[in-house]
This record gives structure tokens, sequence and C-alpha cells, in this order.
């Protein structure tokens, strides 16, 4: 029975030899295996035509770029990288993909070599992209906004439009959703923004909206007491005057003159209105001169035919159109004509017989 148990001890001394012996083989093997796979590949292993694989360019001074798309899998990152040469083994990203948490965000990564392949994993998943600087101009529309970000590669234009149309947002910020056609057009801020590529179409839309409402905050805090129709309408005659004026002292005056026209019930004639309808729901080149028969054009949006406000912004409102509407210039005048195209001032008249007298003037040689 003693000699029994001296073998199972014997036995199992061996055991435990042995498995020690394999652990200090395999553990450096495997330890050698994750350093010589996690490593950075030489420059000379970079592949020669790096900048034909798709989603990766270089610049001048040999920064490279690297773009993940939306919805790409880590299995397609690993594949582009390996074949560019940034990672020797596709399946050692694999593995490290399954076990680093968190996921790959989309965008575009500059990828400074020598980089290891932890260290790349871990620049897609952190998210720092390169941002993208993307000016939107005053008086731009939705649709020219969306056409500014797809050239940038920010986001898609049909996906722009369809954000700017949900109704979770529209409710998010207040806007009326009885309408036809309701969008945030009006209510995204013509700023200078900064966005990675294939940065998704809601994120956009709720940044230049929380903007939109920061800037108007800071023109008029009051801006609050406001009924989400009594904003809408503000917002709206906002669009209007940004696409009227050119000399930025003379922009209260035509909220006061637009003011005048909706209290008494006249119509706006605002021709900015007319090439709303030509451009944006037409979807024509903009006239260069509108045409008698343009302003007889059926639509909702035609200020000609239709006293009141039009159903929606024409166009994205600046801080001194936005602040002209919140405090319109009191005046008589309800009339406003353009005296000189070069430097945009405006002639303004109280009466019909002084607008139209003021146009011969002009006429005369």
């Amino acid at each position: 029975m003693a000699k029994k148990k001296f073998n199972i001890f014997l036995f199992l001394i061996k055991l435990i030899t042995i498995l020690i012996t394999i652990a200090l083989i395999v553990i450096p093997a495997t330890l050698a295996l994750v350093i010589y796979f996690n490593s950075s590949p030489s420059e000379k292993i970079l592949n020669s035509n790096i900048s034909d694989i798709e989603g990766i360019s270089i610049a001048d001074d040999e920064t490279y770029y690297f773009d993940i798309r939306r919805g790409e899998s880590s299995q397609s990152v690993g594949l582009r990288l390996e074949r560019a040469g940034f990672i020797k083994n596709r399946f050692f990203w694999n593995f490290l993909c399954r076990f680093e948490s968190g996921q790959i965000k989309t965008g575009t990564y500059i990828i400074d070599m020598p980089k290891s392949q932890l260290a790349i994993l871990r620049l897609f998943i952190t998210g720092n992209a390169i941002l993208n600087k993307i000016t939107i101009p005053e008086g731009v529309t939705l649709l020219k906004t969306a056409r500014i970000l797809e050239e940038a590669g920010i986001c898609s234009i049909n996906d722009f439009l369809s954000a700017a149309r949900d109704p979770q947002i529209l409710n998010h910020y207040g806007i009326p959703v009885n309408l036809i056609n309701a969008t945030m057009e009006g209510y995204l801020f013509p700023d200078t923004y900064f966005f990675p590529k294939f940065f998704p179409a809601n994120n956009i839309i709720r940044i230049m909206a929380d903007n939109f409402f920061k800037k108007l905050e800071d023109i008029s805090p009051s801006f609050r007491s406001l009924n989400p129709k009594e904003l809408h309408d503000k917002v709206i005659l906002a669009s209007i005057v940004e696409r009227e004026y050119r000399i930025p002292d003379e922009a209260p005056i035509m909220a006061g003159v637009f003011s005048n026209r909706l209290e008494i019930r006249m119509a706006l004639q605002s021709c900015a209105t007319v090439e709303y309808i030509i451009t944006e729901i037409q979807g024509k080149p903009h006239p260069r001169v509108l045409r008698h028969s343009d302003l007889e054009i059926r639509s909702p949006y035609n200020t000609y035919l239709l006293p009141g406000l039009p159903p929606g912004p024409i166009s994205a409102p600046g801080t001194v159109a936005l602040r002209s509407v919140m405090y319109p210039q009191e005046t008589d005048f309800l009339y406003f004509r353009l005296t000189d195209a070069s430097s945009g001032r405006h002639y303004f008249s109280k009466t019909l017989d002084e607008h139209i007298s003021a146009g011969e003037l002009l006429t005369k040689p």
C-alpha cells in the first residue's frame, strides 16, 4: 500500500515537472508570438501600392490616412490593414478585437508608423478621428447644406435630409410637426463646424440645432416665452430677411417692413420666396431674373400671391437676420427697393407712389 502511494507521488511529481516544462516552453513562445505579431511591421513591408487600396491615402509628407466606413466590420478593417502592410497578421487582429473592450468607430484616422496592432486598435476604438472643417454659409437651404456635407464625405444627402425630417428630432426641438413637409429648415445655424467623416446625420442635425438655440439665447433670452408657433413664425421671417438683406444695418428695417405688411394682411412680395420655389421645390437652376410668370407660380411659398408667411423657413438665418426679427426697427415703411446693386443699398418708402417714383428715378439716364 505504501509502495502504491509512493508511485502515485512520483507520478504526480513527474506530471507537475512536465507541466512546468511545457509552461516554460509554451508561455515564452506564446509571448514571443504575441510580441511579434503585435509589433509594427518594417516600413519596407508597407505595400508600395498602398494608395490603391480602398479607404487609404498618403499625403505629400507621407502621412497615412485610413478611412473606416460606416457599418464596416473589424474583420474587414483588419484585412485592409494587412493588405496595406500596417499589421503583420489579420488573424491576430481578429483575436485582439475579441478581447479588447469597445467597438471601432467610423471616421478618418492618421496612422503614424511604426505603430503596434494594439495601438492601432485602440486608436480606432477611442474614435480619435480627424475632424474636417465644414463651413455652412448664411442663407443656405437644407438641400445645399446636405450637398456641402456629402461633398466633404461627412454624410450622404439622403441621410441628412431624412434626419432633418425625423419626427423625434422635430419634437425634441419643439418644431411644429403638423405642417406639410415639416423639417429642420431654418433651425440649423450657419457656422463653421468640425465633423469626422462618416458622422451620423442625426448627430449633425442635433449639433447644428443646439448651436441655433444657443445663438438665439445670446441674441434674445426672451425667445423662451414664445410658444412653438410664435417662434416658428419668427424663424420663417428671419429666413426671408436673410435672403433679402445685403447690408446689416438694413436688416432690422426690412424686418420692420415685413412686420408692417403682416399686420395689415398685405402680401410680403418677397422675391426670395419665389426663388426658393424654383430652386428647392421645383429643382431648377437659380434664375438670373424673375419673370412675371414666376411670380404667378401656384405654391404656398409664393408670397406674391398669398398674404402672410409661407409655411416654413426658406433658408438658414444667421445672427444678423435673427436679431433683426427679434428686434425689428419700428417704422411706417411698407416698401423697399434696391438702389445700388454694387453695395446692396435699398430705398425704403411709406407709400406705393413713393416706391414707384423711386423706381422711375433709377431708370432715368
